[in-house]
C-alpha cells in the first residue's frame, strides 16, 4: 500500500519511544511505500487534497531516523492510508486538517477517522461515560469552578484542549491559587477549563491502556517522579510493566465498541485507580514501551487492523 504520514518533523523523533516512528517502521517491514509531510504542507487545491513532502525510508539510527527523497507534491486521494499523527494542541490549525482529510476519507483510509477525532477530543469523549470517570466539570466561569473545588476539596485543573501534561495543576483543599490560575488561563485563551476530583491513586501510577480497533492489547504504568503530579513520561514519569485488571477490561468493554464504530483504530486511554480520565485519539503514544515490556508486536496488530479495513 501507499502510506502517508502527517506528522511533526521526522528528524526530531526518538527512535526508542516515538509511536509514529514505530508505525512507519512496521509498515516498511510489511512492504508498504512511505511518504512523510508536515501538517502545514497539507492543502486544498481546486478540489484536490494535496501534500508536499518526501518519500521516505525509516531507519533505527539515533539522530537520523529517516532517509528522505526529493521534495514532491502528491494527491492524497491516490494513497491507500493517511496517518493523522501530528501532536496537539488541538487548535483551529489541527481542526482544519481534519476537515481537509475528511474529504478523501474513507476511499483513502484516514487513521484515526478525522471526523471523530475532531468531534471526540481527549478530554471530551470521556464525558460520554460518566459512570467510568471521576467527578468532572467543564467551565469557563470561575464561580462554577470554585463551587466544584469547595465540594471536592482536592482537584486537578487543566486546559480542556491541552496535551502532554502541559498546564496541569493540582489544587489542594487549602490552596489559594485558583483565582490567579483562572486569570492566567483565561487571559491568553478563550478555551474552557476542565476540573476533576484529584485521585490519590495517581501516586501509584497513571495507566496507559492501548486499544486496537476497540480491543485492549496491553498497558503500561506511568509513575510520577517524586514531588510531581503529572505522570507523562516526557516530564519525568517512569514507565513500568503492568497487567490489565478486571476494572480496566470493564472500561474497555464499555468504550471499545464506540471507538471501533467511530474508526478510532489506535487509541490510548488513561486510567487512574478505578477511573477513566482521558481517551486519547489524536496522537496516542506508548507502543514501544508496551512492546518492550510485553514482547508483543503492537504495531503489527495495528497494521493488521488497517489492512483488514482496506481489504
Amino acid at each position: 500500500m501507499k502510506i502517508a504520514f502527517q506528522m511533526d518533523p521526522i528528524g526530531a523523533v526518538d527512535i526508542n519511544a516515538d509511536s509514529t516512528f514505530r508505525l512507519a517502521e512496521e509498515a516498511q517491514a510489511r512492504g508498504h511505500e512511505l511518504f512523510y509531510y508536515p501538517p502545514e504542507n497539507l492543502s486544498f487545491q481546486e478540489g484536490r487534497i494535496m501534500a508536499r513532502g518526501h518519500r521516505m525510508q525509516v531507519q533505527r539510527v539515533a539522530g537520523d531516523p529517516a532517509v528522505l527523497g526529493p521534495e514532491d507534491e502528491v494527491d492524497l486521494a491516490e494513497y491507500d492510508v493517511v496517518w493523522l499523527r501530528q501532536d496537539p494542541p488541538f487548535d483551529m490549525f489541527y481542526i482544519t486538517t481534519t476537515h481537509l482529510l475528511e474529504r478523501i476519507h474513507p476511499k483513502t483510509l484516514v487513521v484515526n477517522d478525522p471526523f471523530w477525532v475532531r468531534n471526540s477530543p481527549e478530554k471530551l469523549l470521556v464525558l460520554n461515560f460518566p459512570q467510568l470517570t471521576p467527578p468532572t466539570t467543564v467551565a469557563r466561569d470561575l464561580a462554577t469552578i470554585r463551587a466544584f473545588k469547595e465540594k471536592h476539596g482536592d482537584i486537578i485543573l487543566k486546559p480542556l484542549y491541552g496535551n502532554g501534561g502541559a498546564g496541569v495543576f493540582r489544587l489542594t483543599q487549602d490552596d489559594r491559587n485558583l483565582s490567579s490560575l483562572f486569570e492566567l488561563f483565561t487571559g491568553f485563551s478563550r478555551e474552557p477549563l476542565i476540573v476533576q476530583k484529584y485521585l490519590p491513586a495517581v501516586t501509584k501510577g497513571d495507566k496507559r491502556v492501548i486499544l486496537v480497533d476497540g480491543e485492549p492489547v496491553g498497558a503500561i504504568n506511568r509513575v510520577p517522579a517524586a514531588g510531581e503530579t503529572r505522570s507523562n513520561m516526557h516530564v519525568g514519569g517512569r514507565p513500568e510493566k503492568v497487567g490489565l485488571t478486571e476494572r480496566d477490561l470493564e472500561i474497555c468493554a464499555a468504550i471499545g465498541p464506540v471507538l471501533k464504530e467511530k474508526g478510532q483504530v489506535f487509541v490510548g486511554i488513561d486510567v487512574i485507580g478505578y477511573w477513566l480520565t482521558e481517551i486519547n485519539v489524536t496522537s496516542p503514544t506508548g507502543i514501544q514501551e508496551l512492546e518492550r515490556f510485553d514482547g508483543v508486536n503492537i504495531a503489527e496488530k495495528i497494521w493488521q487492523a488497517i489492512e483488514a479495513r482496506r481489504a
